[in-house]
């Protein structure tokens, strides 16, 4: 092969090379998940329809520790017929690792790119208020608080209306903020 013909080939080899990472890996993974204070926080209806969106992968985790409780608790020696007594150590364990199970998989995905599955399909992102990737704490603090808004019927959410920069009050009490992405060119 000529050396022109290899340089040709390395190059089109490293161009194909970068056009598959970044189909595989977008800016979003490889790149802090910069929330730009310039765009605006996104409006509830997004985050509602991505909380929907949520809400099924979160029931597979629950049913999947669901059947791990059920299991454990016949093999601690109860009959095979008797449900876990709702305000017994069983139950709250049960609901704990649920609530544990659904903090984690939020937290991991917006630590990890911003965005839950959920998020992706409306281009909602998760970021610190002064951009950058938030902290485990302050995401913890999020999920926390997020889960006591929703416990109240919402009114975090809906605290979203009154607010002048259209924050929850999960994003106020973390430092953070959901921001919608513009649409991605095609």
């Amino acid at each position: 092969m000529s050396e022109s013909g290899k340089q040709a080939f390395a190059a089109f080899a490293h161009s194909s090379l970068l056009h598959a990472r970044s189909c595989l890996y977008p800016a979003a993974m490889t790149q802090p998940a910069a929330a730009a204070p310039d765009r605006p926080a996104a409006l509830i209806g997004w985050r509602l329809l991505s909380l929907f969106y949520d809400f099924w992968p979160v029931l597979a985790l629950w049913m999947l520790i669901g059947a791990v409780m059920v299991a454990a608790f016949t093999v601690a020696g109860h009959d095979t017929h008797e449900n876990i007594r709702p305000l017994t150590a069983w139950w709250f364990l049960e609901w704990a690792l649920c609530w544990l199970a659904a903090g984690g998989y939020a937290t991991l995905s917006w630590r990890r790119g911003g965005q839950t599955l959920g998020m992706r399909p409306w281009r909602l992102r998760v970021g610190a208020a002064e951009g950058g990737v938030p902290g485990w704490k302050a995401l913890w603090l999020r999920y926390a608080v997020g889960t006591l808004s929703l416990a109240l019927g919402g009114l975090g959410f809906w605290w979203a209306w009154f607010d002048r920069d259209r924050l929850t009050w999960h994003d106020r009490a973390s430092g953070t903020r959901t921001s919608r992405l513009p649409k991605r060119p095609r």
